[in-house]
């Protein structure tokens, strides 16, 4: 005996409508997958392109102590002084003691590409003197050091904290801010 026609079309037509509902639904998957897939890598772009900007803000810094040691924003070592770790986040920073890296192409100052959020800054800070571990005098000295007239005391350097970021979070807007800390000697 065979089933009458008209029953068999409503059950075709409701497997069919489920199986469109389950490959709609497995594309949506796909295509939010995908979304966040590239979202995911702008991120990560921007990212990379705010850890270049602070870096070259490093660089300069680094040689903005050469050419001028005494152009610091704070002296840490003195007892009087509160160097926090980010001092971008110090409301008695003194004033001006942000700087911006120097647009051009010269050593020290930095041309932000059109990708770059903004110019990138930098704050210095006078750590103080420090015995220098790379003299030639010092701790890793021999015993024998004394019979040769060498007197076996350890030489000092000065050693600075530079704070650089990729850019003034105001002026960014939603964009990635990169913050970078290096302790520079003065040679």
């Amino acid at each position: 005996m065979r089933p009458s026609p008209s029953r068999q079309r409503g059950v075709v037509l409701v497997v069919a409508l489920l199986l469109l509902v389950v490959v709609t639904l497995v594309g949506f998957a796909a295509v939010r997958g995908t979304i966040m897939q590239q979202k995911m890598a702008a991120n990560h772009y921007d990212r990379q392109i705010a850890f270049q900007s602070a870096e070259a803000a490093l660089r300069a810094a680094k040689l903005r102590i050469v050419a001028n040691p005494g152009d610091i924003a704070r002296n840490c070592r003195t007892g009087t002084s509160v160097c926090l770790s980010n001092p971008f986040n110090d409301p008695n920073l003194p004033s001006g003691s942000i700087k911006d890296v120097g647009q051009g192409t010269a050593d020290g100052q930095f041309t932000k590409a059109s990708v770059a959020a903004s110019q990138p800054q930098y704050v210095i800070e006078n750590m103080g003197n420090w015995a220098d571990p790379t003299s030639d005098t010092g701790f890793d000295q021999s015993a024998n050091s004394y019979n040769y007239g060498n007197s076996g005391g350890s030489t000092t350097a000065v050693y600075y904290r530079i704070t650089a970021r990729s850019g003034d979070p105001a002026a960014v807007g939603d964009r990635a801010v990169v913050v970078l800390q290096a302790i520079v000697k003065q040679r």
